[in-house]
């Protein structure tokens, strides 16, 4: 058990110290090392997903506490959650030290830019495969899927619509959804 543990405070350490842009753009690459390690499901990451964006705070303790739940009970939860919040937390301790003696860097600069539409792609890659997951589409079936799931589609599309042009929170969309999901799904 103490050797699970470790691994699983390594992987979500490795995550988080190799993501740039934040939990949001963290959850491919979380999604990728927890898929491929056989912890969790495509569908039981986009669960998580789900779970974790419903609640306030940030996303990726959410849902490394999932996962190492799933794998290892109340200390496999707290130990993915320490590793994805420790490393980065004392990282961040020394950056904010040397930070604004680097902070207008034309290397720094340069570099930034090269990274955020990295952080665009991996959010792009995870919509994807969470859609494949949630629609039910297959990688290659994905207009038949998408036909057959018109309900889940438009509440998706809703969603983005009503996020790109009002200032609603986030957090009433997932409550309306949920009602909704429990009155019309159950």
């Amino acid at each position: 058990m103490t050797k699970l543990l470790w691994e699983l405070f390594w992987v979500f350490s490795r995550v988080a110290l190799i993501s740039w842009g934040g939990g949001p753009a963290s959850m491919g690459l979380m999604q990728r090392e927890t898929v491929h390690a056989g912890w969790v499901t495509t569908e039981e990451f986009a669960d998580a997903l789900a779970i974790g964006n419903a609640l306030p705070g940030p996303i990726a303790p959410q849902v490394s506490a999932y996962i190492g739940y799933k794998i290892a009970g109340t200390w496999g939860a707290i130990s993915a959650v320490t590793g994805t919040v420790l490393p980065t937390t004392l990282l961040m301790l020394v950056m904010v030290i040397f930070f604004f003696g680097i902070k207008d860097s034309p290397a720094i600069a340069a570099m930034l830019k090269a990274v955020r539409p990295i952080i665009v792609g991996l959010l792009l890659w995870t919509t994807y495969v969470m859609a494949v997951s949630v629609f039910s589409v297959g990688k290659l079936g994905w207009v038949k899927g998408l036909g057959t799931n018109w309900d889940k589609v438009l509440i998706a599309l809703v969603a983005f619509f009503i996020l790109t042009l009002t200032e609603v929170n986030p957090v009433w969309l997932v409550v309306v959804s949920a009602v909704f999901g429990f009155l019309v799904y159950r």
